[in-house]
This record gives structure tokens, sequence and C-alpha cells, in this order.
């Protein structure tokens, strides 16, 4: 890889970093910060439907006309959205305005990341990294979304040392989170403008997708049954359910965060090597069973000792099929065609995983609050059988 193209590269993965750490803690913080302004569960469910439906619409508007412009113009656009959608939620209390501002910004209410900058940050990935090294760029890529996604959930605790410390009242204390989230995006703005512009990022192609249409459409379908899935227990939504069902504190389900963080994390870091000896493949299916099989079983958990212990051990598989699945769709389609390949797959998950959150505030309201952990990961689990079946056999290029 050369100078130009390391710059590129390491600009992205700093960018990944901070959008990570604000996401860590908002994720945290959101159904909090709700329940504070008077919302209920349901409100929650709702807000998480409305952040992933406005990032899928603005995803697909990148995969439909995003390749007339360059992928550094795109960048900055959605950093300018998000800062202001820290603002917004920092000055609103009242659910139609917020709720318009999570339509319309990039708020992240999920442990990866749902927002129109993965597409985007994909796309000038892929066309920087060589072949023989783009599952480990993706896997680094992933790494550090979740090492700072770790880091930031256990700053979810600061409005408790708000509280404590400087006398704030809750509801201003998680404000002041909201704010930090504004300034984060300012920061993302500021390395999106040394972003070097490249003749592949600037390409106009003749059609949004070509030759890979079939196989793009196959894996869309497939990948949006696996959102569908995890949609129903979101960060945010999972913290809800900590904090209904055992009474956990938002320092608790920081720290908790953090360590789901951390082993996601250095699972991601596993991933490549993994995916080199098995293939990309079985690298997604192989991992992803057990962890449905161990969201089931905190479900089902007596006590949050052993929901907790269950949800860790879920953590250290279920991330592992990020930069597999993220490297898979770039490699089996044709350099022109990733920008569209990377929106049209994300497009379908995001729509699929944005009807979730409301159907879980929904079963959380009527008080079935197991059901929506029990659903994830069957869903989840046929998902894989599935995507075995049909891909078991394709080689990337």
């Amino acid at each position: 890889m050369d100078a130009r193209n390391l710059r590129m590269t390491g600009l992205l993965l700093a960018s990944r970093a901070l959008r990570a750490f604000a996401d860590g803690f908002v994720a945290v913080l959101l159904p909090a910060y709700l329940l504070a302004l008077g919302h209920g569960q349901l409100e929650v469910g709702l807000f998480g439907t409305a952040a992933l439906f406005g990032s899928a619409l603005a995803t697909l508007a990148v995969g439909r006309w995003g390749h007339r412009a360059s992928m550094r113009r795109l960048l900055l656009g959605a950093a300018v959205l998000m800062a202001l959608t820290g603002i917004g939620f920092a000055m609103l209390s009242s659910f139609w305005p917020l709720l318009l501002v999570a339509f319309l910004g990039p708020l992240n209410p999920s442990s990866g990341d749902a927002s129109v900058f993965l597409p985007l940050e994909h796309t000038v990935l892929a066309t920087a990294a060589p072949a023989e090294s783009r599952t480990t760029v993706f896997a680094r890529y992933s790494f550090f979304g979740s090492i700072f996604g770790a880091v930031g959930a256990l700053a979810a605790a600061v409005p408790d040392w708000l509280m404590s410390a400087a006398g704030l009242e809750a509801v201003d204390a998680l404000r002041a989170m909201f704010v930090l989230y504004a300034a984060i995006g300012v920061g993302v703005w500021a390395l999106y403008l040394r972003v070097p512009r490249t003749r592949a990022q600037d390409a106009r192609p003749a059609a949004p997708l070509g030759p890979s249409r079939a196989i793009v459409w196959k894996l869309a379908g497939l990948f949006s049954v696996d959102s569908f899935a995890g949609g129903l227990v979101l960060n945010s939504l999972l913290a809800l359910w900590l904090f209904q069902s055992f009474g956990m504190s938002l320092t608790a389900a920081g720290a908790f965060f953090f360590w789901t963080g951390l082993l996601a994390a250095a699972s991601q870091l596993v991933a490549p090597a993994i995916a080199r000896r098995i293939g990309l493949v079985n690298t997604m299916v192989y991992t992803h069973i057990p962890s449905s099989l161990f969201l089931i079983g905190a479900a089902c958990a007596p006590s949050l000792e052993v929901a907790l212990v269950l949800l860790l051990a879920r953590s250290a598989l279920s991330q592992m099929d990020v930069p597999a699945r993220s490297a898979f769709v770039m490699s089996v389609v044709t350099p022109p065609e990733r920008p569209a390949a990377a929106s049209f797959t994300a497009v379908p998950r995001s729509l699929a995983s944005a009807i979730s959150p409301s159907l879980t505030g929904a079963m959380f309201a009527a008080g079935a609050m197991a059901a929506p952990l029990v659903a994830c990961g069957v869903i989840k689990i046929a998902y894989d059988l599935a995507l075995f079946a049909a891909f078991r056999r394709v080689r990337p290029r």
C-alpha cells in the first residue's frame, strides 16, 4: 500500500474511532434520556426505528446517486448531519421534533455501524486496500469501531458523575452528552477534510450495478433477515432490557457494554486468520450460530449474573462475521460496482432492522421482556443456515 493510500486508511480508521466512541455512549444513554424526558418504552423503540429507517433512506440515496459525487464530499455532508443531530437532541424535548431529528440524522442506536457512513467509508477502504490485504483492513476498521465503542460505553457513567460532582439535574447531565456528540461530529468533519481525492473515488460508472447485480441482491436479501433480527436487540434496547428487568444502573450498564465491546474487538482481530483458514462464508456462519444460542440462553437467565455471563459469551462471537462479510461483498463484485454494492447490501439491512425496534418496544410495553431476545436468536440461526446453503461454494475474486 503506497503512502497516499496509507494516509487515507489512517484517516478513515481515526474517523471510525471517533464515531464509535460517540455511538458507544449514545446507545446506552438514549433510552435513559428518553425515559427522563417522560417518554415510554414504546417511544424508545420508535426512536430506534426512526433512526435506522432514516439511515436506510440516506444509504439508498448514496447507492442510487452517490456515484455522481466524490466520496469525500459525501463524507463531509454526513459529518455535518452528525453534528446537527447532537445539537438537536441537546436542545429539544418533545417527542415529534426529536423523532424527526433521529430520522434525519445518522444517530446509531446499535452496537455496529448502521449509518450512512458505513457504505461511504467501505468504498474508500476497498479502493485504498489491495485485494490480498482487504480482509485485514476491514478487520482493523471493525476492531477500531468495537474498541472505541467499548470506551464510549464507559462514558455512559459521566452523567452520574456530573449529577454528583456538579449538582446537575439528570436531564441536563444527559443533554451534555449530546453536546459532546455534536462536538465529535465536528472532529469527524475535520478529519474528512484531509481525505485526498482519488480517481477511483471520482469515477462515474455507467450504471450503479452491472454484472454482479444478481449476487448483490441475493446477499442483500439474506443480510436483511440478519439485520431484522439484530434490530430486535439493539444496544439501546438491550440496555433498556437490563434497566427494566434487573434494575441495572447507568454506570453498571456502561461497564458491561465496555466489556462486550472489548470482546467484540478482540474477536474481529482473530477473524482474518480464521477466514484465511476456513473461508469467509464459514467464518460468518460457524461463529454466528453459537452466539445466537448464548442470546437465547440470556433471555431465560434466572439472574442478572447469569444473563451477563451469557451476553458476554455472545459478544465474543457475534461480531466476528462483520469483517468477513464486508470483505466478501467487496470481493464478489467488480471494482466499479463497489460503491453500489456496499450501499445496496446495506439498504435492505437498514430497512429491515428499522422495523424491529418498534416491535421490541411494543413487546416490552406488553410485558414480554424475554421475547425479543429469543426471536432474535432463532431468526439469526435461520439466516446463518440459509447463507451457508447459498454461498458455501462461491469463490471471492
